[in-house]
């Protein structure tokens, strides 16, 4: 029985919101955040001395290359439309040491990586790379240690400088600074424009944060990692000082800024949105894409709907770039 036939006085909103969301069109029509293919980068493992991929235990799906499927799977993400890929390299054991000098290698990893690509690709692709040492330390710190096994902040800058510009020499057309070093950006600038790679852009860490989202990533990389980075990954009780970091690095000439993880920080990645005056990245961890994972294999999330909603979550709360390890495959979903 209707509220009429019932005697009851019929209420009739005075706005209908409902009416836009009526059909998919419509929808799709208003929607005022949208995901596409080339706001998305693809990081990717390079591991040497293996024949063939490897999986990774703790992120179904992913693998570390090998030069070849590297170049593979580089190929791929292109012709998907993804926007640029980020590179991190994995050496042998015996190519680790207190200094990290395999990162600086010309015939290090990461760099014969990024000299494959950029030779198949040339600029079809953005190739960005890891500018870091906690892949190539034996002690799996980001950067160099003192005499009491603390990180030495302004001797690291000196080891970022040289990995700068031997990244840049490989191909890369954008360096991460990923060490949360002080002046980081800074030295990175001046030891590229100073080597003549002034078009070689930056992408600064600006907000990392010292988090446990990072657990699969550790297996990813074959961390050496003793102790933790606290003493210089970002607290992830605060969010005031991301702002100072965002101040500092657009000071220093980072060409973008970046907050890590993505998810679990989107207050801080809208206050620096709302700041910053160039283009802003985020980048959903290993932690995020293994946590979408479990919960697809037991059934209790819907793992395609589930991927597209993270995605525009990230992109809604001011993030013009994503780095994530569903480049590839949020594409192919988008372009159904």
């Amino acid at each position: 029985m209707s509220a009429a036939q019932s005697g009851r006085a019929v209420v009739t909103p005075v706005e209908r919101p409902r009416r836009l969301r009526t059909t998919p069109a419509l929808r799709r029509l208003v929607a005022q955040t949208r995901v596409c293919p080339a706001d998305l980068v693809l990081p990717v493992f390079v591991r040497e001395g293996i024949d063939a991929p490897t999986p990774i235990a703790s992120m179904p799906g992913v693998v570390q290359h090998t030069r070849d499927s590297l170049r593979q799977a580089a190929h791929e993400a292109t012709e998907a439309g993804v926007g640029g890929l980020m590179l991190f390299g994995v050496p042998t054991p015996e190519h680790k040491d207190a200094e990290g000098s395999w990162g600086t290698r010309a015939d290090g990893i990461l760099n014969l990586a990024l000299e494959d690509l950029r030779a198949d690709l040339g600029d079809a692709t953005v190739l960005m790379s890891d500018l870091c040492l906690d892949e190539f330390t034996d002690h799996g710190h980001c950067g160099v240690l003192d005499d009491q096994g603390r990180v030495d902040n302004d001797a690291t800058l000196q080891r970022y400088a040289d990995m700068a510009v031997v990244q840049a020499r490989a191909g890369a057309h954008v360096v991460g600074p990923s060490g949360m070093m002080d002046g980081q950006v800074a030295v990175v600038r001046a030891a590229l424009d100073g080597a003549g790679f002034q078009d070689v852009g930056v992408l600064a860490y600006t907000a990392k944060y010292a988090s446990a989202y990072y657990g699969p990533f550790r297996e990813a990389v074959g961390s050496s990692l003793q102790g933790d980075r606290k003493t210089y990954q970002q607290d992830p009780a605060n969010a005031t000082e991301s702002l100072r970091e965002l101040r500092l690095d657009l000071a220093e000439g980072a060409d973008l800024v970046m907050v890590k993880p993505a998810l679990p920080y989107l207050d801080v990645l809208r206050q620096v949105a709302d700041l910053a005056d160039v283009p802003v990245a985020a980048y959903q961890v290993s932690g995020e894409y293994a946590q979408i994972e479990a919960a697809a294999a037991q059934g209790w999330l819907e793992r395609d709907r589930t991927v597209l909603e993270s995605l525009t979550a990230i992109r809604r709360a001011g993030a013009q770039v994503v780095l994530t390890y569903y480049a590839v495959h949020a594409a192919r979903l988008l372009g159904r």
